[in-house]
């Protein structure tokens, strides 16, 4: 019995010393400059932009690991990673063959515009690529080539604007290549506080999102392509309670243009042939109701009383509720319904890509509310547009004159009428004459 102990001590012995001669001459070899300048070729070919690195690690201790480190890809802007780090599983190498347990990213900048080019670029290559190829079948994607967990320590994702979010997480992935589980947190910048947890379960997965001092819960469902190279289908449901709007739409609560409790119920569907393609895929609807809610940018009090000509200011609300549809990363708001006190509006909003807003929004005020001593309601149909950061009201040119007409006769409340009159004969003619 000694005996057999001993040999297995000197076979782990001999073991780990082979392990440590294999790990030297790979170190070695992988830090030379040609090696580097391969690696980097390599991923040029694969991402389709250029590919840095500063250097090249190989350790054994406490766990295998080939680590890349200054990584820059020379997209535009540019994505660096200060390391990434590849950990192989212990039994896969000990019975000859790479499977990859862990891949760690660490402190990386990874700018929203920069993975859009990269997207774009790799489905055109696919595109090109499929065409050269005919009829010729895609070969499917192996699972196994991906690795079993993904761990994101302090990487910061940079929107279209430049605001970034720090964050944290940890993915278990199963073995067709999805998470089991996911956790993430949000560390700094904006968002910072957001905790969300995503389980995996029969039949999709459950979500439990701590953001804006509230919750979002829901399940989303993934139907797998029916065949290699065909769409697959996400649907989902969501249900929002009591979560700052602010804490969502802006960097920070004073330039959100939008704060106050959100509560909402959404559905979600999408069908795409890969990620690239999802985020323009994806088609929510979504009833909504703001308590307290303060519109920034605008005044649609003085919008009233200065005929749509008022700019800045801002919007308190007691309640903001409506619809909201989205198409990929455009946004229509209808069935808009707004009320405060004197303030009442309803009407329907378009938010573009580019954030450019379009819509009207049909304004009342009592007129008491003007420092008038009638008590007669003033109703103004606006037209909404420059940006969801710099947004504007102005009357339409029929509505402009009828305001001016009623201006002259009744000043004051005729303002309003006249406006609101202007916009309806304005409207009439156009159904009379098809236009």
């Amino acid at each position: 019995m000694k005996r057999l102990f001993k040999w297995m001590v000197w076979g782990l012995l001999a073991m780990v010393l082979l392990l440590l001669a294999v790990a030297l001459v790979l170190q070695r070899w992988i830090g030379t400059p040609d090696f580097k300048a391969r690696v980097e070729r390599e991923a040029r070919t694969a991402l389709g932009v250029p590919v840095t690195l500063a250097q090249l690690d190989v350790s054994v201790w406490p766990l295998p690991a080939v680590a890349l480190q200054g990584i820059a890809v020379q997209t535009q802007p540019v994505v660096t990673l200060e390391r990434l780090e590849v950990r192989p599983a212990w039994a896969g190498l000990l019975a000859g063959r790479l499977d990859v347990s862990t891949v760690l990213v660490r402190q990386a900048t990874v700018p929203q515009k920069a993975v859009e080019a990269v997207l774009a670029t790799l489905q055109k290559k696919e595109r090109t690529t499929h065409s050269a190829r005919g009829l010729e079948p895609e070969k499917a994607f192996d699972p196994a080539l991906l690795p079993k967990s993904l761990v994101l320590d302090q990487v910061t994702w940079v929107n279209t604007k430049g605001v970034g979010s720090t964050l944290n997480a940890k993915a278990a992935l199963g073995s067709d290549g999805l998470p089991d589980t996911v956790s993430l947190e949000v560390v700094k910048g904006q968002y910072h506080g957001t905790q969300a947890v995503i389980t995996r379960e029969s039949a999709g997965w459950d979500l439990a999102i701590k953001v804006g001092g509230g919750t979002v819960k829901g399940h989303m469902g993934l139907q797998p392509a029916t065949q290699a190279g065909g769409p697959f289908s996400l649907k989902g449901q969501l249900e929002t309670r009591d979560v700052e709007v602010a804490a969502m739409v802006g960097p920070t609560a004073d330039a959100s243009p939008l704060s106050g409790r959100l509560e909402a119920s959404t559905t979600l569907s999408a069908r795409a042939a890969n990620l690239g393609a999802l985020a323009d895929a994806v088609q929510t609807q979504s009833r909504f109701t703001v308590r307290n809610a303060v519109v920034r940018g605008i005044d649609l009090a003085k919008a009233v009383q200065t005929i749509g000509l008022n700019r800045g200011g801002e919007t308190r609300l007691d309640t903001l509720a409506g619809q909201v549809n989205t198409q990929g990363r455009a946004v229509q708001v209808v069935n808009l319904v707004a009320s405060s006190g004197a303030l009442s509006a309803n009407g329907n909003v378009n938010i573009a890509p580019n954030r450019a807003l379009s819509g009207r929004v049909n304004v009342n005020l009592a007129a008491g509310a003007l420092g008038k001593s009638v008590s007669q309601a003033v109703g103004v149909p606006l037209v909404v547009g420059g940006t969801l950061d710099a947004p504007e009201v102005t009357l339409t040119r029929a509505a402009l004159i009828g305001a001016a007409i009623g201006t002259a006769i009744m000043p004051g409340v005729g303002t309003g009428a006249g406006a609101s009159l202007g916009d309806k004969v304005e409207s009439r003619f156009k159904k009379l004459f098809g236009k």
